[in-house]
Order: C-alpha cells, then sequence, then structure tokens
C-alpha cells in the first residue's frame, strides 16, 4: 500500500482566534474556509506541503452526536484533553520562541525527553494540545 496522511482533524471552539493561531503564530497557509459563525471549516497546512492539512472543525456540528455528547466535548475542550497534533521543526528553540512571544499558551519549553526526542507544547486557543518536537 502507498499511504499518506492528507488531513487530521481538530476542534474548535473559536474560529478566528484559531485562525489567527494557525496562520498568524504558526505561519500555516489557510487553503480553505467555508461556513460562517462558528460554524466555520478552516483547512490550514503547512506551506510547501500542499499534500498535508489541519481541518479546524466545529466539533458538534454532525448530527449524530447526541447533546450529552456535545457537553462532554466542551467541558474536555475547556481542560485541553479534547484534541492533541504532534509537528515538527528542525529550529526547536527559534520555534519555541516564535510561538510563545506570539501569545500561546505553553504547556512545556523546550525539554529533553527520556524517551529520546526533545519538544515543547502549547495549547491553541481551542485548549487543543500542540506538541512541537526537534527533527534530528
Amino acid at each position: 500500500m502507498d499511504l499518506t496522511i492528507h488531513t487530521t482533524v481538530l476542534p474548535h471552539d473559536d474560529p478566528d482566534a484559531s485562525l489567527a493561531f494557525w496562520r498568524d503564530t504558526l505561519g500555516f497557509e489557510v487553503r480553505t474556509d467555508v461556513g460562517q459563525g462558528r460554524m466555520r471549516w478552516i483547512t490550514v497546512g503547512p506551506a510547501g506541503q500542499p499534500g498535508t492539512s489541519v481541518l479546524l472543525a466545529p466539533p458538534g456540528a454532525d448530527p449524530g452526536i447526541t447533546d450529552d455528547e456535545r457537553r462532554t466535548i466542551a467541558e474536555m475542550m475547556a481542560k485541553g484533553t479534547y484534541g492533541w497534533i504532534m509537528l515538527a521543526t528542525a529550529d526547536l528553540d527559534g520555534t519555541f520562541a516564535k510561538v510563545r512571544d506570539g501569545g500561546a499558551e505553553v504547556v512545556q519549553e523546550p525539554t529533553e525527553q527520556p524517551y529520546g526526542a526533545r519538544d515543547c507544547a502549547f495549547r491553541d486557543p481551542s485548549g487543543n494540545l500542540v506538541r512541537i518536537q526537534e527533527l534530528r
């Protein structure tokens, strides 16, 4: 098989704040922005990598989700335990400084992990954990 990761999905509860974080702070390109108000589906991706995207989506838009499930998702997002993603960079310290200086909530400064990676972590405006690992 010849498979690639095309799109991963993260929830948002404030599309404008999410867009500002992913576009302005992380420097991702906006690929699509459809819908209106809080019901917007925004696709972003790293520059120069048109085949890899993150879809920022309203978490309760699926008609198959119950009201109880919507409440649970909202609670988990508020605690920062619902969505997460791992990114990578060759310049972890420079990336950390730029994202921190952009106002992102720092979860962990660059740290050498016991499993052999060096990484840091932030939360995006919707509470999603964004870990950034250093490429070696």
